[in-house]
């Protein structure tokens, strides 16, 4: 099943990653959201890591600012033309109907739209493979691994285990044990930080 939730529209981009802008007023991915960008070769799919709001000069002085009334701070939240800003990490990609977790052929291009990933479209990608798409997550230095992974792998946990496999988290950590033994110090970092959100997995 596609979702159809807009998250808003690429300002750039490169063969590992993009950035993009979406509105306050659109529903904002989560930390840790797999997303998709249609392109034409079907899909570019990757995880919201960074996620960006910036200021402006009304904002600057707004904040130095006493007892600002609470319809001032809603007309620049819904009104704000700078835009919330998302950094994604490209993790896999669509085409003729197979998933590969490999880096797109080429990047999406300016202004393409982005989608929000719901269970089923998560569950799908998470599927395909062998859980090959870990590697970029683990190899990009920029990026909060251990965080990333474990949010990441608690919503495909969930999604697994709705639609009947309730193993699919303990397999992905033992991927994670295995991609990581020759790095031991990233490998304690990594799962503590998985631990932490269902430490009955390890």
């Amino acid at each position: 099943m596609v979702s159809d939730i807009s998250a808003g529209r690429l300002l750039r981009s490169n063969t590992r990653g993009c950035i993009v802008g979406c509105h306050v007023s659109k529903q904002i991915p989560a930390f840790g959201s797999l997303v998709f960008i249609p392109t034409e070769n079907d899909k570019v799919y990757g995880l919201v890591h960074d996620i960006h709001i910036d200021d402006d000069g009304l904002v600057r002085q707004l904040a130095a600012t006493d007892n600002i009334p609470d319809t001032v701070i809603l007309d620049n939240r819904t009104n704000r033309n700078v835009p919330v800003e998302m950094s994604i990490i490209f993790i896999g990609y669509q085409q003729d109907e197979k998933i590969y977790h490999l880096l797109p052929p080429r990047p999406p291009l300016s202004l393409d739209e982005m989608y929000i990933c719901g269970a089923d479209d998560l569950r799908i990608f998470t599927s395909a493979g062998k859980l090959g798409y870990f590697r970029h997550i683990l190899s990009n230095p920029e990026i909060p691994v251990g965080d990333l992974l474990s949010v990441h792998i608690q919503a495909g946990k969930a999604a697994h285990e709705e639609g009947g496999d309730p193993n699919w988290a303990n397999q992905a950590i033992q991927e994670i044990i295995i991609l990581l033994r020759d790095n031991h110090e990233m490998m304690t970092a990594v799962l503590g930080a998985i631990s932490d959100s269902f430490p009955e997995s390890l």
